[in-house]
């Protein structure tokens, strides 16, 4: 199977409930792009206009592997309508307050699934009629886990564990697909000479680089912890966010296999395998169906006995406690708490098997969906290919 062979195979429009209020301090837009995900496209705008980027504002980030359609504010008196080749920015209304996540009503998505055999999409479709009565599990999806080192695990977990030094070497050495050859080489390099600052020093690039190496061959008091302070706030609120949605994941499969004695469906992430139910008896569905897990931090509250038990399991098997969540030494990002429904139900309104124009004798299947926010997509389609 193959999806976002082209930005028009991955469709995503925002659907928001906003309080627009003319004369308010924040002008909103509607933003359409491909090719952007949203922050590198905002800071992109910033530059362009002139505006610092923390005057603009977004509920959601958005891939830029597809074509999607959000809204942004502005903190701004002007109006600032733009077109380019890969995003149209267009005025909409004023607001009282900036565009954020409480704002986001969900997402329609329409997708197209390519390079599949006929018995692969037959079965894909054959499922649509299932996950539309009894859900899915409200994964976390593969794209959350970017700054994932397998080697070397999560620079989030690190910090929350006090380890520092494994931290920014994480951040300075962890190789991702989209680095470039030179960078991967640089990278690999820092790696295996970890510890001999002066030397690192020598093949630093980036400005981070260079300042991170000439704190770290100065041996000052914790310089390791002196770095990871030095991070944008952004990137820091990256690390924890994908260190939270693990721990989310962790518990919400260790839930499914507690309610579900039946054979378990499966899918191979990028990471790991999603395990998904197969079959679910009435009673469990109308349970998991209401159940809300809270995201982990230091005040998270989980629903019963069950969750609690198997959350605290989790926490030890980290080396963590509820308390490690709260950040004494970092205060520009912090970690909350928020519901997450263990289980959605998506409203699919086409599900259409046809001809893959682009892989010769192959089939395509167009689905068009709706899911409430913060659910993706993506895990639609691992439920309907799961094995």
């Amino acid at each position: 199977m193959k999806i976002k062979v082209k930005p028009e195979d991955f469709i995503v429009e925002e659907d928001a409930d906003l309080k627009l209020h003319k004369g308010g301090d924040y002008k909103i837009y509607l933003l359409r792009k491909r090719g952007f995900n949203t922050v590198d496209l905002l800071l992109r705008l910033s530059k362009k206009l002139g505006i610092p980027f923390s005057n603009f504002s977004y509920g959601g980030k958005k891939d830029r592997h597809a074509l999607t359609t959000q809204y942004i504010t502005i903190k701004d008196k002007s109006i600032f309508d733009t077109q380019e080749d890969s995003f149209n920015l267009r005025y909409v209304g004023d607001m009282q307050k900036p565009m954020g996540p409480d704002l986001i009503r969900g997402n329609g998505f329409k997708i197209v699934i390519r390079d599949l055999d006929e018995k692969e999409a037959l079965k894909s479709k054959g499922e649509i009629g299932f996950v539309q009565e009894h859900g899915f599990i409200n994964y976390f999806d593969d794209q959350r886990f970017g700054s994932f080192d397998r080697e070397q695990g999560f620079i989030g977990e690190k910090i929350l564990q006090s380890h520092h030094n494994i931290a920014l070497k994480i951040y300075l050495t962890g190789i991702h697909p989209e680095d470039k050859k030179a960078e991967k080489e640089r990278k690999r390099y820092f790696f295996n000479n970890w510890g001999n600052w002066n030397e690192c020093l020598k093949r630093a690039k980036t400005l981070f680089e260079k300042r991170a190496f000439r704190i770290l061959s100065k041996k000052e008091t914790n310089p390791f912890l002196t770095n990871i302070l030095m991070l944008p706030r952004e990137e820091l609120s990256l690390f924890f966010s994908a260190f939270q949605s693990y721990l989310w994941n962790k518990l919400a499969e260790r839930l499914l296999k507690a309610h579900c004695s039946e054979t378990l469906l499966k899918y191979r992430g990028a990471y790991w395998e999603y395990l998904f139910y197969k079959t679910l008896q009435k009673g469990k569905l109308n349970y998991l169906r209401d159940l809300n897990l809270p995201t982990p931090s230091q005040n998270a509250e989980m629903p019963d006995a069950l969750s609690e038990r198997l959350y605290q399991e989790i926490l030890t098997e980290h080396e963590l406690k509820p308390s490690s969540f709260t950040l004494r030494k970092i205060r520009t990002a912090f970690f909350k708490s928020s519901p997450r429904n263990f289980l959605i139900i998506p409203m699919i309104s086409l599900a259409e098997i046809e001809d893959d124009e682009l892989y010769t004798g192959k089939k395509k299947l167009i689905l068009e969906f709706k899911l409430p926010r913060g659910s993706y997509g993506t895990m639609l389609i691992k439920r309907l290919m799961a094995e």
